[in-house]
């Protein structure tokens, strides 16, 4: 091994070492312990918001290979069974899994889920339009929480403060009770995260939550971990994971179990862990990560981030990261507006 080399697995264990340290025992045993039914339920950050620590994904329930009616079945299952977090985003499948929640929803469900969905607007205008839409397909005259969706790019953070920008009209459908909460989501990299704060504060704005990549092998490369996670503990603010198997790749690296990736997810300290559902099976899955879960010790930490370090390294399992694949608003530019 020579130097350079040596330094580099140098750096990577005691990166390790740093998260296992971290995030060991950081979280309540009344945010920690499934309830009766299976589920765990956390206080999202300042809002005293109590909300389950499994979120269901928007995205996948609108899959084009899943038949409408059983997307509908999932949900309803999901809501009996103790999940209260529905995540969404308006252009999620062209809006099909908006109108799918907003299906499901119907008939008294609404009450019963803390309701959060994304607008991809920069724009005053798109991004009222795009609420206003959102709100219609989900048949709801307002969300509990609503994001700014994919803030992946550096110069996300002006576009949305500017005058006449995406946040006024935020702050707008928020006095209008269209919208309780607000947040934003990214996926790319970590400062990009750091400078949407950095512009939040310079602002005197405060967000609610943020959403991220958090996984197994989020803490060896770019990581939203190890860089913004501390932050968002530290100032109040809700983090919610997202991509806890990055799609299918980090499973598909052989390097974890289903459970095992979901667990160490729900480890973090965060308020929730949005995941894709779109079988009956996976949302067993989830309910037995819930009910078999138990905090994790540093060393159980180290051992399995120890396991996952060289898969997780050149971020080749993190496409989302690394590639333009994830990216709907570049490939769509024109939904920013």
């Amino acid at each position: 091994m020579d130097r350079r080399d040596f330094l580099k697995t140098a750096s990577v264990a005691a990166s390790v070492a740093a998260t296992a340290q971290m995030f060991a025992s950081l979280l309540s045993a009344e945010e920690s312990a499934p309830a009766a039914n299976g589920m765990i339920y956390r206080t999202l950050g300042r809002t005293g918001e109590r909300v389950s620590a499994i979120g269901l994904g928007g995205y996948h329930v609108g899959k084009p290979g899943l038949d409408e009616q059983t997307s509908i079945n999932i949900m309803h299952a999901a809501i009996d069974r103790g999940i209260t977090f529905f995540d969404n985003c308006w252009d999620y499948n062209n809006g099909v899994s908006e109108l799918r929640m907003g299906k499901a929803l119907a008939g008294g469900h609404r009450s019963k889920v803390f309701l959060m969905t994304k607008i991809d607007g920069r724009t005053r205008q798109t991004c009222a339009q795009q609420i206003d839409e959102s709100l219609q397909r989900l048949q709801t005259d307002h969300v509990d929480l609503m994001q700014f969706h994919e803030v992946i790019r550096l110069e996300d953070p002006d576009r949305i403060f500017a005058e006449g920008g995406a946040m006024e009209a935020m702050l707008e459908a928020k006095k209008a009770g269209k919208v309780r909460l607000i947040g934003f989501t990214g996926h790319k990299d970590p400062y990009v995260h750091l400078r949407m704060l950095d512009e939040a504060r310079t602002r005197g704005f405060h967000f609610d939550t943020v959403q991220m990549p958090l996984n197994v092998m989020d803490a060896h490369f770019r990581s939203f971990g190890h860089e913004v996670l501390p932050v968002l503990v530290r100032e109040g603010i809700a983090p919610l994971g997202m991509k806890c198997f990055g799609d299918h790749y980090i499973l598909d690296s052989n390097t974890i179990k289903p459970i095992e990736g979901l667990h160490y997810c729900l480890n973090l300290p965060i308020a929730v862990q949005i995941t894709g559902i779109d079988s009956m099976q996976v949302l067993d899955q989830a309910f037995e990560a819930t009910r078999t879960f138990k905090p994790m010790s540093e060393a159980q930490v180290t051992a399995l981030l120890e396991r996952t370090r060289a898969a997780a390294v050149d971020g080749k399992y993190e496409l989302y990261k690394t590639t333009a694949n994830f990216d709907g608003t570049a490939h769509r530019p024109q939904m920013l507006g």
